[in-house]
């Protein structure tokens, strides 16, 4: 079938390979390119060039393609080629067409393996798989479905997209599983089994990207078996969704009801519905046989790349073909194929045609068509519902003209029309259930041990061969999953051996999970980093971290020195000093006005030293005159006040309290020790013990806490330990028992708490953890702790009982810096006052005088009495008022002298025998005036 060609007009010759017996691709593809040259050349009668077309039968084999392109090159000479039609038969056509420069067009061949052959001969005139996998993907995650199952047929157009795909679905955070393949050549038994071991996974969540023929049978397999019920979820790739919807047959559309496709979109125009009726009557005209065909995306494909075609050729100008120079014995066709002299010419001007086709813009990118919009479909009735639309910037919508831009990712109903799933139900399946079939339940694994009851506690009935498991954790666990919006089936298989005792620790417990040989894992199981690398956990049920356990002893030795228990000595020692301080800052400032801190050096020394520590009981009888000792003894008191009261309660608790003190209270001093400590048998606390720094024939483990009191009783030196380290719910526990005896220290090791434990992936740990969350918020967690740890509330919180009985001077370091500040300050400024006021002394009018000299001076002034201060006027007027006759040395008391020093005399003492000299100006004091006693 060909165009006919006007004797002006230059025939180009071009091959078409199509599979003739095959509707989809061959006769609806076919008719499709002869409709497009007609119109085209119609519409473009001035057009010089008219491709003509040569089409040969691939006959749907990957060999016959091949022939056919090596045919089409060498012996017609063509200068491009439509098709072949599959993925599977383009690899080597599209070699051949690299190899002789011929472009190669195909509007059916999908597969991204494709395009990694890289040759710029290679046009793929159709959708790339891989660009409908963001377009699954966002179905996924709109529905919060967590895991995913590809089945794919087993060839390059299977297996070219799932690399994609898993990418895609890991990329909202839902993994693969599991991957189905099944042969092109698959039986009905085959997919039958395929299916049969589906059913036995939790995933429900199925991707069927297929050929057609291949894909009609898997469902109505799946039908069958009852894989098309209520809880499935089935989504078909474009391939399939063209297929079957472009024109339903009720016998396969009945086997696939609820299922979600993914078709491109194609923009509903009036040339396009002229085109369908227009091919319509033409194909029924030159297919009689052929009844009820739909045009479908890829005849549209066809349709615009014949057309794309068409415009490149017409810029072409040289058609002729080269041959190659080959030696006369070669004996290879591919060695005698020539090569179009315009090859690289229309190569370049396919990559550059633009126009707006029967399927919307079209255009190619890197030798690949644009991508466009996709359909989402549910299949209905005996026909495709479209129910919404998938676009690479908005995401999941229902119109194309909406303004949102937010995808899908929280509420599928707002971003897509209502589905009808399998099972005819609306509601969303949750994309995952527990295998049922043949009675199976989920497969609990439990720890079995010795003590910790509480916790977990396994009790075996070797008459009736029963097994009873119960505990804090088993009753969490059922609570949960009585909260949980689906029933749960379970049985607890205990981790034991056949005499029932333990089967391995924790970690081998766990690593059950990992192996498959239990469907979850519940008890007093510690969420640690090592073990979430190849097990889920939930969220914490109980918070936990690793503790450690010491025995406390009595301290009832009240002996003489008991009095210097309730302060540290480096607290005595900071107060005996400051006691001196306050003295010596006293002294100084009261030396030169009071005569309380004057007289001999004997004198005036245990003044000041009785004064200060007279403080300490507030039995001071001295005055002070001096505004700064005031201020000074202010501060001061205030320290000394707080100071007695905390000594005293401390000692009255010393005297009057048990005190309980525990043996040991640092690590560190167990390690330099090298005494032995105990841990829980199986736990995980041994590796923590090691990484401390514990000798490993230091580590003694224990299986009860029976077992442990006895290890304490014993000692480090006879057998047993020292300490003990577990996790804070088992000290706990311990402690409720034992609590006269023990001790907890604070935690050294923080733990992220006790979860269930579940499969890499696995659907059931968020909805677990989400019932988890709504249980500890609620009064049941609370009836449940009370059930098993009600005992608790009797034993005394052991960390009141830790803290030292002697008072540091951590504690009071403040007030010591408040009154060191005070005094100082209060110096420097008697310093500084006295200096300034007797600053004539340091610069004598003998030059002389060194300045050892000057100071030694200025030290004398200071031992003298300041006869100008208030203290010593104020006695000097009481004494004139009471008594007759002076003190020997004294000055008159009918006179106050002005003492003043001539220039180069000798600095005057107290200690001096012979009389200052003087310059007196009396002050007279009217004795008339005074009243007579």
């Amino acid at each position: 079938m060909g165009v006919a060609q006007d004797t002006k007009t230059i025939p180009v010759k071009v091959g078409v390979v199509l599979d003739l017996d095959d509707v989809l691709y061959g006769n609806i593809g076919l008719s499709c390119i002869n409709m497009a040259l007609s119109d085209f050349y119609a519409s473009h009668s001035d057009y010089k060039t008219r491709l003509a077309l040569t089409t040969i039968d691939s006959k749907r084999d990957v060999v016959g393609a091949a022939a056919a392109a090596l045919d089409l090159i060498k012996n017609v000479e063509v200068q491009a080629i439509i098709g072949p039609a599959l993925s599977t038969q383009a690899k080597f056509v599209i070699e051949l067409g690299q190899k002789a420069q011929v472009p190669i067009i195909s509007f059916s061949a999908s597969s991204p393996f494709l395009t990694a052959i890289r040759s710029p001969y290679f046009f793929q005139a159709t959708q790339n798989d891989s660009t409908q996998v963001n377009a699954i993907s966002a179905l996924v995650q709109a529905f919060g479905w967590r895991a995913a199952v590809p089945i794919y047929i087993d060839n390059e157009y299977g297996q070219g997209v799932i690399p994609y795909l898993t990418d895609a679905l890991q990329a909202v955070d839902a993994r693969v599983p599991y991957r189905s393949v099944i042969s092109p050549s698959a039986t009905d038994d085959q997919i039958v089994a395929e299916l049969y071991k589906l059913m036995t996974m939790q995933t429900r969540v199925f991707i069927v990207h297929m050929f057609p023929s291949l894909g009609a049978r898997l469902f109505a397999k799946a039908k069958e078996i009852g894989m098309m019920s209520e809880g499935y979820v089935w989504i078909m790739t474009d391939g399939l969704t063209a297929e079957f919807l472009s024109s339903p047959n009720p016998s396969v559309t009945d086997t696939m009801q609820g299922v979600l496709g993914i078709k491109p979109h194609v923009p509903s125009t009036k040339e396009l519905k002229d085109f369908r009726v227009r091919w319509k009557r033409k194909f029924q005209q030159d297919n009689p046989d052929i009844i009820d065909a739909e045009m479908n995306i890829y005849g549209l494909w066809a349709y615009d790349a014949a057309t794309a075609l068409a415009f490149a050729v017409e810029k072409m100008a040289d058609f002729g073909f080269q041959k190659v120079n080959v030696s006369s014995n070669s004996s290879t066709d591919l060695a005698t194929l020539g090569v179009p002299l315009n090859g690289p010419d229309l190569l370049q001007a396919l990559s550059n045609t633009s126009f707006k086709g029967l399927s919307g813009d079209y255009h190619f990118v890197n030798g690949k068509l644009q991508a466009s919009p996709f359909w989402i479909v549910n299949v209905n009735g005996n026909g495709g519902r479209k129910v919404g639309f998938w676009t690479p910037t908005k995401g999941l919508v229902q119109t194309l003209n909406s303004t949102t831009t937010k995808s899908l990712n929280s509420s599928p109903v707002s971003g897509i029309s209502t589905v009808i799933w399998p099972g005819d139900k609306s509601a969303a399946p949750k994309g995952w259930e527990i295998p049922s079939s043949n009675g199976k339940k989920l497969k609990i694994g439990v720890p079995v041990k010795d003590g910790f009851g509480p916790f977990v506690s396994v009790t075996r009935n070797l008459s009736s061969n029963t097994t009873t498991v119960k505990g804090y954790s088993i009753d969490v666990f059922e609570a949960v999953v009585r909260s949980l919006p689906y029933a749960l089936f379970y049985e607890y298989i205990p981790y034991a051996n056949p005499d029932g005792g333990p089967a391995g620790n924790y970690d081998d417990l766990i690593y059950q999970v990992n192996l498959r040989k239990y469907d979850a894992v519940v008890g007093d199981t510690t969420i640690v980093f090592n073990r979430s690398l190849y097990v889920d956990f939930t969220l914490p049920y109980m918070e936990s971290g690793v503790s450690m356990i010491v025995p406390v002893t009595e301290n009832n030795k009240k002996n003489a020195w008991i009095f210097l228990k309730p302060l540290t000595w480096d607290l005595w020692v900071t107060s005996f000093c400051f006691f001196i301080f306050i003295g010596f800052v006293v002294w100084v400032l009261e030396h030169r006005i009071n005569e309380d801190f004057r007289g001999p050096p004997s004198n005036y020394i245990g003044t000041s030293f009785w004064f200060s520590f007279s403080t300490m009981i507030f039995a001071h009888r001295e005055k002070v005159v001096n505004n700064l000792s005031r201020f000074v003894l202010i501060i001061w008191c205030f320290v000394v006040l707080i100071l007695t009261q905390s000594y005293t309660a401390s000692l009255t608790s010393l005297l009057t309290v048990k005190q309980l003190q525990p043996e040991v209270t640092d690590v560190n001093d167990l390690i330099r020790k090298g005494e032995y400590v105990g841990y829980h048998e199986g736990s995980f606390v041994a590796g923590i013990l090691l990484e401390l720094g514990f000798d490993e024939s230091k580590l003694v483990m224990y299986n009860s806490f029976e077992k442990c009191d006895e290890l304490f009783s014993k000692g480090s030196g006879n057998g047993g330990i020292s300490a003990a380290f577990d996790e804070a719910p088992y000290m706990k526990l311990f402690l409720s028992k034992y609590c006269s005896k023990y001790t907890m220290i604070e935690p050294t090791f923080k733990t992220a708490g006790f979860g269930f434990v579940f499969p890499k992936g696995s659907p059931l740990a968020p909805d677990v953890s989400r019932a988890i969350l709504n249980l500890i918020d609620d009064d049941n967690m609370k009836q449940i702790e009370d059930k098993w740890f009600g005992k608790q509330s009797s034993c005394p919180d052991s960390s009141t009982s830790i803290s030292s009985n002697s008072l540091s001077l951590r504690s009071f370091w403040g007030l010591f810096l408040i009154a060191g500040i005070a005094s100082l300050s209060a110096l420097l400024i008697f310093t500084a006052n006295f200096v300034y006021q007797e600053r004539r002394v340091l610069s004598p009018d003998d030059p002389r005088a060194s300045m050892w000299r000057r100071i030694q001076n200025l030290f004398i002034v200071f031992d003298e009495r300041d006869q100008t201060a208030h203290a010593f006027r104020k006695n000097e007027v009481s004494d004139r008022s009471g008594v007759d006759l002076p003190y020997a040395g004294e000055p008159s008391p009918l006179a106050y002298s002005v003492h003043t020093e001539s220039p180069g005399d000798p600095p005057s003492s107290e200690c001096d025998s012979t009389p200052h000299r003087q310059e007196s100006q009396e002050f007279v004091i009217d004795q008339s005036a005074q009243q007579p006693i």
